[in-house]
């Protein structure tokens, strides 16, 4: 007896300096030998609710570290218990009060996808936006210690998780739409273009929906104000604007979206009217009033229609009309001269030369195939979108900078 008493109490000396003297435990079983663990890892022999009460009583001791481990051994070696989505939330929680922000984030996603029909489900999703929406202004970053380029990354990440997990939530709509923000932030504006046309299309009814329609043609403006592919990107604009005000026509942005197109058909009129001059001053004359009819087409009555209309005047009183009607397919144009040369023949007996050459190389057309579709046509996606921007050009001939700025769309 005596002997099993002295090897009782060696046994806890053991123990008492091993715990004192190392980070380890030392786990003592009948019939098998002891073994070292890491600490807290020993409570994995116990049930749940020991697990539980263990967490409890360590909350309530302030030891929110081993709280959370505790927490988490439940739902890693108990996870079908009844306690399990209980203790799951609980550590999210704490891991968020511990400033463990990614962590808690990822959390609260393995809640949601793990037990959906948890009381916390709804709680989950809301704490995940809460959390994306920190990365997503970066005022966590000194709490966090990442770059903004990392924590946008993150936001995106969290905000995606809601959209996947809860598709028909609360915080989706929203969810979405911020994706669109960081992407901006991040100047990638081909992904925000692409996340905000995904509001539009799934969540037409919600409110956030205009002030998407409204980014997608402000992400468009910029664009074309800094001249970068122009044409498309002007265009794009337009029609992304048109849409908005066609389906949120009593929006609060409504007056604004409307500057925006008087701004992008000044600057529409503006490059139709400096390409005119260009061919003017070739001699090209059937090309330059090609593109002063566009100008008196796209803003009549401005100053620049009226000096197109009067500069065509001049042209013809100068060249005649027949010099400056659009050119004929080669095929009628040969017929035309066959024609014409017959008549001169058949009635002076000789072919007169013919006015000198005025065709002119007309510009290529206004398309840009590495650009998506407009606004009302894009696809229903937020994945792999195609270039959209190239750098900006150094071209001067846009005047759209230099008229009062267009104003984003603000965070809901």
């Amino acid at each position: 007896m005596d002997l099993l008493i002295r090897v009782a109490l060696l046994c806890t000396a053991v123990t008492l300096i091993f715990s004192e003297s190392v980070t380890a435990s030392v786990v003592f079983q009948p019939g098998k030998k002891a073994k070292f663990v890491a600490p807290g890892e020993e409570q994995v022999s116990e049930t749940a609710l020991e697990l539980y009460n263990t967490a409890q009583s360590a909350e309530k001791e302030g030891n929110l570290k081993r709280a959370i481990h505790a927490y988490a051994n439940i739902v890693r070696h108990h996870p079908k218990d009844a306690l399990a989505p209980s203790a799951l939330y609980r550590g999210a929680q704490l891991q968020e009060q511990h400033h463990d922000y990614l962590a808690a984030a990822d959390s609260y996603r393995l809640l949601v996808e793990r037990y959906p029909g948890s009381p916390h489900f709804d709680e989950a999703i809301e704490a995940q936006f809460r959390i994306g929406e920190m990365y997503l202004t970066g005022k966590k970053k000194k709490i966090l210690g990442i770059s903004l380029g990392k924590s946008l990354d993150r936001a995106v990440t969290i905000f995606a998780n809601i959209v996947r997990t809860a598709p028909f939530g609360k915080y989706t709509a929203r969810a979405q739409f911020n994706i669109g923000l960081a992407r901006e932030k991040q100047n990638v504006p081909e992904m925000a273009v692409e996340a905000y046309q995904a509001v539009v299309n799934k969540f037409p009814n919600e409110p956030v929906a205009a002030d998407a329609q409204y980014q997608i043609g402000y992400i468009w403006l910029m664009a074309a104000r800094r001249g970068t592919t122009d044409a498309a990107a002007t265009t794009n604009a337009k029609t992304a604007f048109q849409d908005f005000l066609l389906h949120y026509p009593h929006s609060e942005k409504a007056a604004q979206a409307r500057a925006n197109l008087d701004l992008l058909e000044h600057k529409e009129t503006t490059s139709s009217y400096e390409v005119a001059k260009f061919y003017d001053k070739q001699k090209y004359y059937r090309a330059a009033v090609i593109y002063y009819n566009e100008v008196i087409r796209q803003q009549p009555g401005s100053t620049q229609s009226n000096l197109a209309k009067k500069r065509i005047d001049q042209l013809r009183a100068k060249v005649g009309e027949a010099a400056l009607q659009p050119a004929l397919p080669v095929a009628q144009t040969g017929k035309k001269k066959g024609e014409a040369r017959g008549t001169q023949t058949a009635a002076t007996g000789s072919a007169k030369p013919g006015p000198a050459n005025n065709e002119a190389p007309l510009p290529a057309p206004d398309s840009d195939g590495s650009l998506p579709p407009p606004a009302s046509l894009g696809p229903d996606t937020t994945t792999a979108p195609d270039p959209l921007f190239a750098p900006p050009s150094t071209s001067t001939s846009s005047d759209i900078s230099s008229t009062p700025a267009a104003s984003a769309s603000p965070a809901p």
